[in-house]
């Protein structure tokens, strides 16, 4: 699926620009993650694009969450492994169950995306600003982006280094910070 018709797809289910923002961004990381681990990068992005694809239809029922995004999903004729892979995000529901590159990428792609964009926040909305130092001390402070659930990025270890993870993460969100609002 390109990237254009994953955020058409997004937009006719996400009306929240934050979230929409989130998504974008947690697609951006798992693209440059693909690339950055040999996987294959337009399926990955579009994966963190459409992971949160039921969030508002939902209504925080963390039960349905990824469920209901499935459903979705296989009703608009996306692939099937594609939808299996947004079901299984919801660590609520399917934690301690992650083997797959791609199951451990995107429970690292959601939570770092936040963090990290909460570092540019800090840093006036530059981006360019942050540096894999800078993510690094703010990921030990526990009160900082306090939404990010560390746990879910520490496992990305077993495919590639925390920092060169952050490092990664930071490229994939340069490429589309314009569209993050950021600079």
């Amino acid at each position: 699926m390109e990237r254009s018709a994953a955020c058409a797809l997004l937009s006719r289910y996400v009306r929240e620009p934050g979230l929409t923002r989130h998504c974008l961004a947690t697609g951006a990381v798992m693209k440059a993650l693909a690339v950055h681990l040999g996987s294959d990068p337009e399926t990955w992005e579009t994966i963190g694009i459409l992971h949160d694809i039921d969030f508002e239809l939902i209504g925080g029922d963390m039960e349905q969450h990824g469920i209901k995004g499935e459903m979705i999903l296989l009703a608009e004729g996306i692939d099937p492994t594609i939808a299996s892979v947004v079901k299984r995000h919801n660590h609520h529901l399917f934690a301690g169950t992650y083997t797959e590159p791609v199951d451990i990428a995107l429970q690292a792609a959601d939570s770092a995306s936040g963090l990290i964009t909460a570092c540019a926040l800090v840093k006036g909305g530059r981006l360019s600003d942050v540096t894999v130092k800078t993510v690094t001390k703010k990921a030990k402070e526990k009160s900082f982006a306090a939404g990010c659930d560390r746990t879910r990025i520490a496992p990305i270890e077993s495919l590639l280094p925390i920092p060169e993870f952050y490092a990664t993460a930071l490229g994939g969100l340069l490429e589309i910070r314009g569209e993050l609002d950021l600079s």
